[in-house]
């Protein structure tokens, strides 16, 4: 029994090694799928929405070249400890692949997804990666959405949804944060209690 349970207590670490990113601590591509089809599907049973951040690094490319792979290294695991300092508990932090990461968000709507994504560009700009004698500055592009309950699509077009987000802000000059547009449809998950019961008082006394 005590060699079972010690097999079971590997097979468990192995697997726990198997999510996370080696470089920045996060969890890696493979743990963001599987974490967010079981948020998807919560979403789905609880009406509850999911937010997704995608997180591009801004001329990361510029940083290896001039300063080496160590130091974009460096940079990297940065980052991921700010992800990690100015996330909420529940959230999941993960590195995408490359310079690139993203955070899931649950039962945030996208009011709240756009607040916190706020809250770490600006950790993320007025932080400083010390490297050697260099001081390296990092900004970043941010593309963020949201699932919903009667949402169709799949993990793999849902990512690619905010991907396209993201690459909105990085064509608009980058260090911004682009959001999918709030549908009215979706209002209960957008605003207030109170703000609701002004709304439709407004609407109804205008009628």
């Amino acid at each position: 029994m005590e060699e079972i349970e010690l097999l079971r207590e590997r097979c468990r670490r192995l697997e726990e090694i198997s999510f996370v990113d080696a470089l920045t601590g996060l969890y890696n591509f493979r743990y963001l799928k599987k974490s967010l089809a079981i948020e998807m599907e919560r979403t789905r049973r609880t009406k509850l929405p999911t937010g997704l951040v995608m997180i591009d690094l801004d001329h990361f490319k510029n940083v290896n070249t001039r300063y080496g792979h160590e130091c974009g290294n460096a940079v990297l695991t940065h980052v991921g400890k700010v992800l990690k300092e100015n996330v909420r508990v529940i959230d999941v932090p993960c590195r995408y692949g490359g310079e690139e990461f993203a955070l899931i968000l649950p039962s945030a709507a996208l009011r709240e997804s756009v607040a916190i994504t706020e809250r770490l560009q600006e950790s993320i700009r007025c932080s400083q990666v010390t490297f050697g004698t260099e001081t390296v500055r990092v900004t970043a592009s941010f593309g963020v959405a949201v699932f919903r309950f009667n949402d169709e699509c799949t993990v793999g077009a849902f990512l690619n949804r905010v991907d396209r987000i993201l690459y909105e802000a990085k064509n608009l000059g980058r260090d911004r944060l682009c959001a999918e547009k709030p549908s009215p449809l979706f209002m209960p998950d957008e605003v207030t209690a109170s703000e609701k019961a002004a709304l439709f008082s407004t609407i109804e006394d205008s009628e």
